[in-house]
């Protein structure tokens, strides 16, 4: 066993996790602790085998990897799967049963809210007992310290001990301590969604300055959006092992699909996320370890395990001939559909007691279309057919950038008198919504989903992720940046002293 924090070979390897296993003793009863301390040393002095009293738990199973200098890799999974753990091992405040872990440079860490301050010092004592932990020097944090204070913004609180905080000024300190360091390597656990809005927003902006510095990344979110929108890379632990590991919409997509499955579902979506891992290991893989714009597609039965109609790689967009031919002249020719563009990374969760088919794009007369305008209303359409009966049905859609950014959407079941009270069991479904395209010119993906409660429990009955591709159609002399066409208005007022003379 080994957990060497330096030494790492290679100038570009921040962090290298090699087969680390974490196990824990777990005794059912008090006095089987006492049991397991005396009987089998007995046992083995009279020559019998020695009996167990204790369940062996692996919250980690021989999970390994490497992290590159500047990468931002997200760590995700369901509750209990091993993350916090895996954090812990890396940052060096809990050893490995078995395994080694290699850090190359000055890593700052912010855990479970409760590691790393003394409850009985203040937080000025705490700030600076934190920084010789990290090994940065007294005058040097000094100078520091304006800084942290301003950041943490928790005012005369600062000289308080830290015991008397609330969970959200904890937090505050605690993650201004660990950004103002300036650290090669930055982990940060779930604690982050302690903070409110305006904190969770500045404590963003400070992960992308340090991003944008070269600084190497490593945090645990439920969050998919802060995954995909932050991440160079992502990693899915379920059960202490590393099922998953390549880019973060691939990995998102996959995660949610085990977080939204049944018990009896899980085992078997499980088994089909490793199996795509394997074949995504070999070199010019699809998803896993490298960032190639256009990844070689995966074996078909491997596709068919992940519930994705075809065998075809997760992020591929299919260029359109007839696209390609009009771009240049956008604007002269009116909404249309492209039998060529079609959605290469649709996910489908588990079916309870619900079935999504037939995704499609309307004009307002009724005709089908993915390529639109800018500016145009349409309908989004979807059919639901019902195998259980269910009550309080929701409905929603959203479109996707092809990075996985969620821009727009709407969902039914979050207003209550928008539900549908019940639908019987084999009733079939249609839901319409009609939407305004802002969208700017430009690929995205569309989704749709139908939650509801079944006997008394509310899930999500079925989702297709990613399910069809659009386009929104160029247009010449767009001034507009970014997603969404807000339609602006500029106007410039010259004061007497630019005009020209006459």
């Amino acid at each position: 066993m080994s957990s060497d924090k330096s030494g790492v070979r290679g100038p570009d390897v921040a962090i290298r996790v090699r087969d680390v296993s974490k196990h824990y003793v777990m005794f059912e009863r008090p006095e089987d602790r006492f049991k397991q301390m005396v009987v089998p040393r007995l046992e083995r002095l009279v020559g019998r085998p020695p009996r167990h009293y204790f369940r062996d738990f692996a919250a980690l199973s021989g999970v390994s990897f490497e992290i590159g200098r500047g990468e931002t890799v997200g760590i995700i999974g369901r509750n209990g799967s091993g993350k916090s753990t895996l954090l812990q091992i890396v940052c060096g405040t809990l050893q490995p049963t078995s395994g080694s872990v290699k850090v190359n440079g000055r890593i700052a860490a912010l855990l479970e809210l409760g590691a790393g301050f003394n409850p009985e010092f203040t937080g000025r004592e705490n700030v600076f007992l934190n920084a010789s932990i990290l090994g940065v020097p007294r005058k040097e944090m000094e100078w520091r310290f304006d800084d942290i204070a301003r950041f943490a913004d928790i005012g005369p609180f600062i000289d308080q001990p830290v015991k008397t905080y609330s969970s959200g000024m904890y937090v505050r300190l605690a993650f201004a301590t660990a950004i103002n360091v300036d650290p090669d390597i930055l982990v940060v656990d779930e604690a982050l969604a302690v903070g409110d809005e305006a904190f969770q927003r500045k404590c963003f902006a400070r992960i992308e300055d340090i991003k944008d510095k070269g600084g190497t990344i490593l945090f645990v979110s439920h969050g998919a959006q802060a995954i995909v929108q932050l991440c160079t890379r992502a990693m899915l632990v379920d059960a202490g092992e590393l099922i998953l590991e390549g880019r973060p919409k691939a990995v998102v997509a996959q995660y949610q699909r085990l977080v939204n499955a049944s018990t009896e579902a899980a085992k078997e979506i499980r088994a089909g996320i490793m199996a795509l891992n394997a074949v995504s290991l070999k070199p010019g893989a699809a998803i896993a370890g490298n960032f190639e714009d256009k990844p070689a597609a995966p074996d078909a039965k491997w596709a068919a395990a992940m519930g994705s109609p075809a065998p075809e790689a997760a992020d591929a967009v299919v260029a359109s001939p007839i696209e390609a031919e009009l771009t240049d002249i956008a604007g002269q020719y009116a909404d249309y559909y492209d039998p060529n563009l079609k959605s290469k990374s649709a996910v489908y969760l588990e079916e309870r007691g619900a079935r999504i088919r037939n995704l499609h794009v309307l004009t307002l007369s009724g005709e089908e279309v993915n390529v639109l305008q800018m500016g145009k209303r349409y309908v989004f359409e979807y059919t639901v057919d019902f195998t259980s009966e269910a009550r309080e049905v929701g409905f929603e859609f959203l479109f996707k950038s092809v990075t996985g950014l969620v821009l727009a959407g709407s969902d039914t079941h979050r207003i209550k008198a928008e539900r549908t009270r019940f639908v019987s069991s084999a009733a079939a479904v249609t839901i319409a919504f009609t939407f305004n395209c802002v969208m700017l010119p430009g690929v995205y993906l569309a989704s749709a989903g139908v939650r509801g409660l079944v006997n008394g429990e509310l899930c999500m009955l079925h989702k297709i992720i990613e399910g069809i591709l659009i386009r929104v159609a160029s247009e010449p002399d767009l001034a507009a940046i970014g997603y969404a066409n807000l339609d602006a208005t500029p106007q410039v007022a010259l004061s007497s002293a630019e005009l020209p003379a006459h």
